[in-house]
């Protein structure tokens, strides 16, 4: 018999990647997604499949799914700063009414359930490079609360329903993330720029650029959350690239890879935007034999052709802009 899976998220970036990569592993795919920001155009070629099926809906509200279930992925959250400035209520609810729901659902289904999380959990880091064991340094008022406490209380309610009903969970924290089918104009460093710099207009970047990143390519990530679904380790893992690069070289980085004359120009910092990012991945190595393997200019040169592709009017459509 065929695993079956349910992907909530599942027309979004990263659903998206899950759920091509699940079927090329010959599991029985249910992708969700209330489109708020995931587009159809990512999983189009996913109806084709016998195996695939999608499901328009909130998980929010409520989550039935007939038939047995052996697995659930919950990508179901907007995910860049721009998204939270509008639509903050959705961003709250999905992390904690639709995680709620999802995790009744993996019980009354003996499934187990994979919740993203992220290292926005770790706020504005007072400990460099951040493992899994600090706590986070997050303003829960601040304009990014709504996604870093929603993201917090996601990740309690996960281990609750663990310990408390001794459900089979899997936490995974994820760092910037960046390939194909990101959204051009979601607000975020990478997409942000390479925007900027095929408009060829000026590379904008928030503060002295001396914050930093560090960037994972979407298909290290994805072997990554593979692994940890199918291990039998139940805490939160880092899963990102260790490669640190400040915003002010990496804006640099995607001029000379654009071939354009854009500037870069510098506006102030938004409230919260946190000075450093950088995962421990120890345990990554250590539980999941997992290791990032693409380089950043091998999946920058992937992306950009992606971006290249896509309809002049998405590559001319602005939003607006919230940091790096």
């Amino acid at each position: 018999m065929k695993k079956r899976i349910l992907i909530t998220g599942a027309a979004g970036f990263l659903g998206s990647h899950l759920c091509e990569r699940f079927l090329k592993e010959g599991y029985e795919v249910i992708g969700m997604d209330n489109l708020i920001t995931g587009n159809l155009r990512n999983i189009e070629d996913f109806f084709k499949d016998a195996n695939f099926e999608f499901y328009h809906h909130d998980v929010s509200t409520f989550v039935h799914v007939p038939g047995e279930l052996d697995y659930i992925l919950h990508f179901a959250s907007p995910a860049s700063p721009i998204d939270y400035l509008k639509i903050p209520i959705q961003t709250l609810k999905v992390g904690s009414l639709g995680t709620h729901n999802l995790l009744g659902l993996a019980k009354a289904k003996n499934a187990r359930m994979l919740i993203a999380s992220t290292s926005e959990v770790y706020g504005d880091p007072t400990v460099h490079p951040q493992t899994e064991e600090y706590w986070g340094n997050v303003n829960p008022i601040g304009p990014r609360g709504v996604y870093d406490e929603a993201k917090r209380f996601q990740e309690a309610m996960t281990m609750a329903y663990h310990t408390y009903h001794g459900l089979e969970t899997r936490i995974v924290r994820i760092f910037n993330t960046y390939g194909p089918k990101m959204r051009l104009n979601d607000g975020r460093a990478l997409p942000a720029f390479v925007g900027q710099a095929l408009r060829g207009e000026d590379i904008t970047v928030f503060g002295d650029g001396s914050q930093t990143r560090s960037f994972c390519y979407v298909d290290d990530l994805v072997e990554g959350i593979y692994r940890l679904l199918l291990s039998n380790y139940n805490m939160p893992v880092n899963i990102g690239n260790p490669d640190e690069i400040s915003i002010a070289d990496f804006a640099e980085e995607i001029v000379k890879l654009t071939g354009t004359k854009s500037k870069v120009i510098y506006k102030d910092l938004p409230v919260d935007d946190p000075k450093q990012r950088q995962p421990d991945i120890t345990k990554a190595k250590e539980i999941l034999g997992w290791e990032p393997k693409i380089k950043r200019s091998e999946g920058l040169k992937k992306t950009l052709d992606y971006f290249k592709s896509l309809p002049q009017d998405e590559l001319f459509k602005k939003e607006l802009s919230f940091g790096n």
